[in-house]
């Protein structure tokens, strides 16, 4: 859990264990041992790590997989609550983390988006027209101008 996700994030930052040892106030050797799994850093440590690595401690303490791969911990703000299957008429169940963290109840109206080649998402459907709203306002006050 938190060693693989040390290992995992350190080196997507491109960083030697001696540079995040710096960046955090220990020595690598302490380092070391945390990415082994020898030993754990404190709760104030653990805080320089996810401010370091721009994600949370809850998403540094826990690992989520896909098909047998560990993935990164997602950046503050982010999430990744693994996959679902798709239906044959095209449901699928959204993850109950994800809709208790979005508050998607029965009735909830999401839009869904899309990108060629790269897939789709889901936003709720007031948040998508207030946005749209705002893009109107500002297009028409440009053709006013």
């Amino acid at each position: 859990m938190l060693k693989e996700n040390l290992v995992l994030l350190r080196g997507a930052r491109g960083m030697s264990q001696e540079q995040v040892a710096e960046a955090i106030g220990i020595s690598r050797q302490a380092y070391a041992k945390w990415e082994k799994g020898e030993t754990v850093p404190d709760v104030e440590k653990c805080q320089k790590l996810a401010q370091l690595y721009d994600t949370t401690i809850d998403a540094l303490l826990k690992t989520e997989t896909h098909e047998a791969h560990i993935l990164l911990p997602a950046p503050k703000g982010k999430h990744i609550w693994g996959t679902v299957t798709v239906g044959e008429r095209g449901n699928i169940v959204i993850p109950k983390d994800a809709r208790e963290a979005f508050h998607i109840v029965s009735g909830t109206r999401l839009v869904v988006l899309g990108e060629d080649h790269e897939g789709i998402a889901l936003i709720p459907a007031e948040l998508f027209e207030e946005r749209l709203k705002k893009i109107y306002q500002h297009a028409a006050e440009k053709i006013e101008e």
